[in-house]
């Protein structure tokens, strides 16, 4: 019978998986949206306004929404966090499984007061959902900045396609114009989308207090518009799309769709969604497929509003204590890294409490709240030190909400970190209790025969999931432990990993290393060093950036024979590099780790972190995979780091990958401060854990500004006497003060784990392709037109390709639907080079009439040597283009190539690429 009901109970999960994808608990109900979320940082002093704005912002959004998609999608139900140190009142709720740090919608001050853009953190693919939206205080509340972005209801709008169709913005900042030709005439155009959208092409010069406007020159490089150029649109249109182009305009009020698109437009809408409008990539998506249109003029309902107020955090450890866990040094290395956890990570101000269980669940701990560093020393006593019995998972689950409700009315909002190393078939009797309890469930599944049914947990409550092996010289546990910090927004307060590593260490040999203590950290710092054999510590020194050493006598080793010994240092810790030299004094060879961690040393100045992910949390084999590392500073990019990702599966040994940010392969944007790379290393069904690396130096990395961001609108044309009226420009933050706020620094973090099915036994073949290309970029070069690109891989962007078949048509979409028919180059000479190596090849076009107003269009395939085939390449354009002479002639609008010019110069654009 149980195995009976948990087949049942796996297939309804999966269906209750599809709508909580990647933390979002926004869910979809006969077109309405419910359950998305506002998160109001807890930093912002307390101001009601952002609560009614973003109120009355989504009720006008909602019938926006309603109309732009053909009465089909509103918003329904909305939820916004308010911060704990917001006066309480009598209408706010708790929050249950909601977070900061799960928001859909995130309102916060920028880092460097680096505008107000809104904007979407997007990384994934065409069709993918983006992580959150950022709204400043200052948009939601200045009205002055209608002025620049539109209506906040339409820029919502904006955003909510990136984030929720993974869709992309129709402007490009770095390629703002393009050449066009129709009916045989060339002109300059503005990347927009609609290609109907009216304008003229203006130069703003600015001293002191005045300004002036002319229209733009040529570039003698480009033959586009000068740099500095801004096309500023008439106030009064008559174009209808796109909301991803320019929503601030009064007449667009809808996506561009099959037959308003401009496909020639160099954004990352097409480049991204192939060539497709932003209309057709949402028919394409789960929702359009899922919902019917409502015979309606207006949303069925008006949004309603919960405010949910955020509490102290409240933590128990639910730890399984069963036979199974004395195997492998299980018990010794749980209390291990619960100790760190108790000691280092968890925030001042939780509350903590223990229980224990094998076939009786027990209570260790009743809550306590953690003010001092006595409490944590007293906590830290009642983590389990012996393992006997079987494994009762409810019974420790349900004792654990037990504990909570001792102290609280409700378990709203607190979190159970619940490991286990054994299965359970009863684990499907409490499911639906979990489900309903209002508690996040983080789930640690420790060696290979967890239950398979623990993610479930973790899944129904928006919990983090972990994976440890037995293998000692990955960590595993501590870093999940160390992994499980608030999820509060509070980054401060939070506890940040700078060095997690292990070694296998022969007897008398030494560990080195360097760990980085940055200018953002340094606070409640922690060296701690652990080893596997010996009853006493190694031999240890560690030595500050002003040389001043501490030895193993200044390291204090745990009093419950941890094999653990940890040294905190008094007050902010010394900024720069700490080299350590740790011997082994052991009469075996034994492994030795070094954990490093600490706290944001400054208030005012928000620390680097990292953030890992996978695209997915459960893959069927021969799908690849995406790892993601997300690093930042405030909410601006760091780039210029080296990531480097390790993924351990559940046998078998670690596979090292270096994550990039170049804009191929897997990484769609190239410094976004998104790292990233396939991953298709799959040995074996079951769990992988994944952890990354993060290195930075001082000369190579800098802050970046974000993608997908609202479009900052110059200025507009009034209507009847065409004067131009400009708004203020874009504020900028100069390249010396970025620079100057970043140093060298370390960082660790864990990824958490995802689940493999569907792995052949008899072992893998070639599977996958090469990677589509993503960056194909064309130049002129004399009489010869010069292609280059980003080498894919043999499996993706990984190994080395076979051979490269480039085409070339003068139909956009004949190249990118009937690829194979278009006209091929002869690439013969071209030999792959290694996956991330940039390629050249040049060539002269044969059988091509190029006269005035001719535009060719080049794409390319890479196929491996399994004869497998990537996807056609983003399409780069060559075209050709004279600027006109300047003249007294009104030269603002479209400019016409004219006939009687006989020198030919060919202007190269790379269509839909992003030019840093």
């Amino acid at each position: 019978v149980q195995k009976g009901t948990m087949k049942l109970l796996k297939s309804l999960l999966l269906l209750f998986l599809l709508s909580i994808e990647r933390g979002s608990m926004v869910q979809l109900k006969n077109g309405g949206y419910e359950d998305i979320v506002f998160a109001i940082n807890p930093e912002l002093p307390e101001d009601h306004n952002i609560i009614r704005n973003i109120q009355a912002m989504v009720k006008e959004a909602s019938s926006f929404l309603f109309n732009a998609t053909k009465q089909r999608f509103f918003f329904k139900v909305v939820k916004i966090i308010i911060p704990l140190n917001w006066q309480p009142k009598l209408e706010y709720l708790s929050v249950k499984t909601e977070s900061y740090d799960k928001a859909d919608v995130i309102v916060a001050d920028p880092f460097l007061k680096y505008g107000d853009d809104p904007y979407t953190l997007q990384y994934g693919r065409c069709g993918e959902k983006g992580r959150y939206i950022h709204f400043t205080p200052s948009f939601l509340l200045n009205d002055n900045l209608q002025k620049i972005y539109g209506s906040r209801a339409k820029v919502f709008v904006h955003e909510w396609a990136h984030l929720r169709w993974g869709v992309f913005d129709e402007y490009n900042n770095d390629a703002p114009f393009y050449v066009s030709v129709n009916s045989g005439k060339a002109s300059v155009e503005a990347t927009r989308c609609s290609a109907s959208v009216t304008g003229k092409y203006i130069v703003q010069s600015c001293e002191g207090n005045g300004c002036t406007t002319r229209e733009c020159k040529y570039d003698e490089q480009t033959k586009l518009y000068e740099a500095g150029c801004k096309f500023i649109p008439d106030k009064t249109q008559n174009a209808p799309a796109s909301i991803m182009y320019m929503q601030s305009l009064p007449s667009v009020v809808e996506f561009c769709d099959q037959s308003t698109h401009n496909e020639k437009a160099t954004n990352m809408q097409n480049k991204m969604c192939n060539y497709h409008s932003t209309w057709e990539v949402i028919m394409n998506s789960p929702d359009f497929s899922n919902t019917s249109p409502i015979n309606s003029t207006s949303p069925p309902f008006e949004t309603s509003f919960l405010l949910l107020q955020t509490k102290d955090r409240v933590v128990c450890l639910v730890l399984d204590v069963s036979g199974s866990m004395n195997s492998n040094n299980r018990i010794k290395r749980l209390k291990q890294a619960a100790e760190i956890f108790l000691l280092q990570i968890i925030e001042t101000g939780s509350w903590v409490s223990i229980v224990t269980f094998e076939s009786t669940p027990y209570i260790k701990t009743h809550l306590q709240q953690i003010i001092s560093e006595n409490i944590r020393q007293n906590l830290v006593k009642y983590l389990p030190t012996s393992a006997d019995g079987g494994t009762n998972i409810c019974g420790g689950v349900l004792k654990g909400f037990e504990v909570i409700k001792q102290k609280h009315a409700n378990l709203y909002g607190s979190e159970i970190v619940l490991l286990t190393d054994g299965e359970d078939s009863g684990m499907s009797f409490c499911l639906k209790e979990v489900e309903n309890s209002g508690s996040i469930i983080h789930t640690i599944a420790l060696g290979p025969n967890a239950a398979s049914e623990l993610e479930q947990f973790s899944n129904m409550t928006g919990g983090l999931k972990f994976y440890a092996t037995d293998t000692l010289d990955s960590n595993g546990l501590i870093d999940a432990f160390s992994g499980i910090s608030s999820g509060s927004g509070n980054i401060s307060e939070q506890s940040i990993q700078l060095e997690s590593t292990a070694l296998s260490v022969a007897v008398k040999q030494w560990m080195n290393g360097t760990v980085t203590v940055d200018s953002t950290v340094g606070n409640d710092t922690f060296f701690v060093v652990t080893w596997d054999q010996s009853t006493s510590p190694p031999n240890i020194l560690l030595r500050d950036p002003k040389g001043k050493e501490y030895r193993t006598s200044s390291f204090e080793v745990s009093s419950l024979n941890l094999r653990t010994t940890r040294l905190k240092i008094a007050g902010t810790a010394e900024m720069g590099d700490w080299h350590y030299w740790i011997q082994n004094n052991h009469t075996d060879s034994q492994v030795i780790s070094m954990i490093v961690t600490s706290r944001a040393a400054s208030l005012a100045v928000p620390p680097v972190t990292v953030k890992a992910y996978m695209n997915k949390d459960t893959n069927n084999f021969p799908n690849p995979m995406v790892i993601y590392a997300e690093v930042s500073q405030g909410f601006l990019p760091v780039l210029g780091a080296t990531v480097m990702a390790t993924v351990e599966p559940q046998a078998g040994s670690p596979v090292g990958l270096q994550l990039l940010d170049d804009g191929s392969g897997a990484d769609i944007t190239k410094n976004d401060g998104i790292y990233s790379k396939y991953f298709t290393s799959f040995n074996g069904n079951g769990r992988y854990n994944l952890k990354v690396h993060v290195q930075g130096r001082n000369k190579t990395v800098r802050l970046g500004r974000q993608q997908s961001r609202a479009l900052y609108v110059p200025g507009y044309i009034e209507n009847g006497a065409g004067e131009i009226k400009m708004n203020a420009p874009r504020p900028e933050v100069s390249g010396d003060v970025i620079q100057a706020k970043l140093g060298s620094f370390n960082r660790v973090a864990s990824g958490g784990s995802f689940v493999v099915d569907n792995v052949p036994s008899e072992g893998i073949t070639d599977v996958f392709p090469p990677c589509k290309i993503i960056d194909l970029e064309a130049q002129n070069k004399e009489d010869k037109i010069h292609l280059s690109w980003t080498a894919p891989g043999n499996d993706l962007d990984v190994g080395q390709a076979e051979r490269y078949i480039i085409k070339m048509s003068e139909s956009l979409l004949d190249l990118r639907n009937t690829f194979d028919n278009a006209t091929s180059v002869n690439t013969s000479s071209v030999i792959p080079s290694p996956a991330g190596t940039k390629e050249s090849f040049s060539f002269k076009p044969k059988n091509v009439t190029i006269e005035n107003g001719t535009i060719i269009y080049f794409a390319v395939r890479a196929i491996d040597n399994a004869s497998l085939t990537s996807e056609v390449s983003n399409i780069a354009q060559a075209a050709l283009f004279i600027p006109p002479k300047e003249s007294s002639a009104d030269n603002s609008s479209n400019h016409v190539i004219s006939e009687g010019i006989n020198v030919l110069t060919i202007v190269l654009i790379v269509a839909g690429s992003v030019i840093a």
